[in-house]
């Protein structure tokens, strides 16, 4: 068979070990994976992605090899967690891959997780999916808790795709501008915050999430760094005592963050700014180090001037019939 090692395996794989040069075609099956092949340089190795690769901007014109399971679409969120968790109970995957169409793309590299059910294919219809292809493509698993577990998958995804340079150099930049931040922030008093990745019912931050407020120069005291995000109450909200809620809610833009932000409730002297979230937050890949510079500016704009065009941010008033009390 054209393109395969005697074993079966994809002559990527062998190129790998020593023997061929040849550029590998890429399947990524999550966000993250799509943005770090990015900024690698690696664009045009892309061959395949999910449904919810839609940055850069130019990789939507790729074919999309997984779909959602469930239609979601118009629903609010407690619905969602109701039909989410439903889903999961009874041992039913949230997403459908496209197993005739990834025969046909013939990828050399995947790219998926193991961290999260809801955020991409992770479980069996991926492994029965790969086991059905011709050859045995490298099966990449991108799962960080921690920014230094973003930093080591894209020292991962460049060693598997040949960019192993690119990958150091960007890490660099990476924690070049974290430290920039840190250092721009470090005299200032911290700023309490609750960064909510789930409102109805709330999501407390986790995995990187924490680590990246108190770069920014913020503690987030419900936040669970390097663990899973947890539900928590609206009574745990105002007991952390925030200057600040964070809304990120995982899976939404800015649009969705500033409509959802404007429903929550309300904490006396709290003020509350929607993030996007898709951008910096739920995607754990090279748009850290940015994220990290968003907070820094949302919790102290004094000290940390915005250094870019766009702005992923809203301060989101309280609806007039609070008006800015704590809601009971």
């Amino acid at each position: 068979m054209p393109g395969t090692a005697p074993d079966g395996t994809s002559l990527y794989t062998v190129r790998r070990r020593g023997y061929l040069s040849i550029m590998p075609r890429i399947v990524s099956f999550l966000p993250a994976g799509t943005e770090i092949v990015c900024a690698l340089g690696a664009a045009g190795e892309l061959v395949g992605r999910s449904h919810e690769c839609d940055y850069p901007p130019e990789v939507q014109s790729l074919p999309v090899v997984s779909r959602p399971a469930l239609r979601l679409e118009g629903l609010g969120q407690a619905e969602v967690d109701r039909l989410v968790a439903e889903r999961l109970g009874q041992g039913g995957s949230l997403y459908e891959v496209d197993e005739r169409l990834l025969r046909e793309l013939r990828p050399d590299v995947i790219l998926t997780q193991d961290l999260c059910q809801v955020c991409a294919p992770s479980g069996s219809e991926l492994t029965r999916a790969v086991r059905a292809l011709p050859t045995r493509p490298d099966l990449i698993w991108l799962s960080p808790q921690t920014v230094s577990g973003i930093e080591e998958n894209i020292r991962t995804v460049g060693e598997a795709i040949g960019r192993a340079a690119e990958a150091d150099a960007l890490i660099r930049s990476i924690r070049d501008r974290i430290v920039a931040v840190r250092s721009a922030v470090a005299a200032a008093p911290r700023r309490r915050v609750v960064f909510l990745e789930w409102t109805d019912p709330p999501f407390c931050a986790g995995h990187w999430v924490p680590e990246m407020i108190y770069a920014a120069g913020g503690l987030d005291p419900l936040g669970r760094a390097g663990k899973d995000s947890l539900r928590i109450t609206w009574e745990d909200v105002e007991a952390a005592m925030p200057e600040v809620i964070l809304v990120a809610p995982c899976g939404y833009g800015l649009e969705a963050s500033v409509e959802l932000a404007g429903a929550v409730r309300r904490v006396r002297g709290a003020r509350v700014v929607a993030l996007d979230a898709n951008a910096y937050f739920a995607r754990p890949g090279p748009r850290v180090a940015e994220g990290v510079e968003l907070l820094a500016h949302v919790l102290h704009p004094e000290r940390f001037p915005w250094p870019h065009p766009h702005r992923p941010w809203a301060e989101v008033p309280p609806p007039p019939e609070q008006g800015g009390r704590a809601s009971s």
